[in-house]
């Protein structure tokens, strides 16, 4: 039966391995595979909030990052939010070309989008939204990344 979850969490790194955990144990309630789980959702889940708390909030113990997620047996779409300004997922240089591999930033948004089957910001840049379903039906389109 599909379920549908809301997370407010402090700005504090301590705050996502609960969070995380929570939401994966909610996703085997929810009879999802819990095989896709254990890797794919849970460093998806992780860099996503690490970002939202370290680069879009930038570790304001006053802001809040907000999880939504929708959880089936057939996919999990969750949603982080950031209170920050945003960025430009364009802009952020792919961590695996030669010249970058030296320099820090990108690694995250790269295994997210490695390890998700969709992933999409909002147009402000605060928001990233990751699908992932039982089973890949092929590789879509993923679009920027922080």
């Amino acid at each position: 039966m599909p379920s549908d979850y809301t997370l407010e969490l402090p700005n504090d790194l301590r705050a996502i391995e609960a969070a995380v955990s929570y939401l994966v144990e909610r996703s085997i309630d929810a009879g999802f595979d819990a095989d896709r789980l254990r890797l794919n959702f849970r460093v998806s889940l992780a860099e996503a909030l690490a970002n939202a708390m370290l680069y879009g909030n930038r570790r304001d113990p006053a802001k809040r990052v907000r999880v939504e997620a929708h959880l089936s047996r057939e996919e999990i779409v969750v949603r982080v939010t950031d209170q920050g300004r945003g960025f430009d997922p364009s802009a952020v240089p792919d961590p695996t070309l030669p010249a970058n591999l030296s320099r820090p930033g990108g690694r995250g948004i790269f295994l997210i989008r490695n390890l998700m089957d969709v992933v999409e910001f909002n147009p402000q840049g605060n928001s990233i939204t990751m699908v992932l379903r039982r089973r890949r039906t092929g590789r879509e389109r993923r679009t920027g990344g922080r």
